[in-house]
């Protein structure tokens, strides 16, 4: 994964404050002359070594900006930030004097913390031969309205036909049949009610199929749909991909403003998309949304206010057939299979 660099942003103001009253040559001098340094480290670790020097100040202490403080002697100290993203502090240096008067200055800091994701919260290996896990994973049935949206051609079903584990790749399968008034079935897999989460590290590591008309996808919806509607309650498309152009990996996202054909979206192109596993990924926080393939970082956003990014989504897996993006279906078309090798959530 590509490490974000640490960036540094120094801003703010300078006041210098006296207990000493009347002639000051008769009275000690308070601390002044206060310098802040701040060096970021460039790991993305969120480490930030200070070094404050003052005039007559014998002790330092520090207010971070995270709701932690440190009072130091010398003036140099190192602190870690730990909340993932690019997010600005507001760091208070107070010196103090031998004689207990104090000035202090701000300094505005801007520190990028790259989330280290190594604690594995919820995962499917698909390792048990037979249905999909149903504790961990639900349905959606037959056509929805208007072919779920998009003008999809499939009809979905909870049968192993459409949807089995078989060798530790849980594979969804998209068959030509006339099945309940659609010409074609498949499977949509989803862990609504059964797990839901906000913010962290979402590895997907599948082969899409490579046939034309085939629409395989990895994704995300708020788990407030049934309240607010889509695209109110936002879209997170991991991984996109239709037949029709081989190789291009597709990363979305939808919500109000941004929605149907103009969403938030981002593209890359890879090679052996369809005979080979990769590695779909996305790194989510409150302050950002990433999109990896393999490691490598190939759509970015950030999670304003204004986004539906910071409640909890659940997941989706599915394959569709034709429809708004997956477009004409090969009419040699008979089967097509989506293997998905595992599925696995990291905070």
């Amino acid at each position: 994964m590509k490490t974000p660099l640490i960036l540094i942003a120094l801003s703010g103001f300078f006041f210098l404050g006296s207990c000493s009253k009347g002639d000051s040559s008769a009275q000690p001098t308070g601390p002044s002359n206060i310098v802040i340094n701040a060096a970021i480290s460039n790991d993305g670790s969120g480490n930030v070594s200070f070094t404050t020097t003052a005039t007559n100040a014998t002790t330092f202490k520090y207010e971070f900006g995270d709701g932690t403080s440190e009072v130091v002697p010398s003036g140099v100290v190192t602190h870690k930030y730990t909340t993932p993203g690019t997010i600005s502090y507001s760091v208070k240096v107070t010196a103090t004097s031998s004689t207990g008067q104090t000035s202090f200055n701000n300094k505005l800091i801007l520190v990028t913390v790259t989330p280290t994701y190594t604690n594995l919260v919820w995962s499917d290996e698909f390792n048990n031969d037979g249905l999909p896990d149903p504790a961990k994973w639900g349905y959606d049935i037959g056509t929805g309205s208007g072919g779920w949206g998009n003008q999809e051609l499939q009809y979905y079903t909870a049968r192993a036909e459409n949807a089995v584990c078989e060798g530790g790749v849980l594979k969804i399968k998209a068959i030509k049949e006339s099945y309940s008034g659609s010409a074609y079935t498949s499977a949509r897999l989803t862990s609504k009610s059964r797990y839901e989460f906000r913010y962290g590290r979402v590895d997907i590591r599948a082969k899409v199929p490579a046939t034309v008309g085939t629409w395989p996808a990895a994704w995300m919806l708020g788990t407030d749909i049934n309240t607010v509607g889509w695209p109110a309650c936002g879209e997170i498309d991991i991984l996109e991909h239709r037949g029709s152009e081989l190789n291009k990996i597709v990363a979305a996202l939808h919500y109000p403003g941004r929605s149907g054909a103009n969403p938030d979206v981002g593209t890359t192109t890879i090679q052996n998309a369809s005979t080979e596993f990769h590695v779909y990924r996305l790194e989510w926080t409150g302050s950002s949304l990433q999109f990896f393939v393999d490691g490598n970082l190939f759509h970015s956003a950030a999670n304003t206010s204004t986004m539906p990014y910071s409640k909890n989504f659940f997941l989706l897996l599915n394959l569709a057939i034709g429809g708004s993006f997956g477009g004409t279906v090969d009419p040699a078309f008979t089967t097509a299979t989506y293997e998905v090798d595992y599925v696995r959530i990291y905070n």
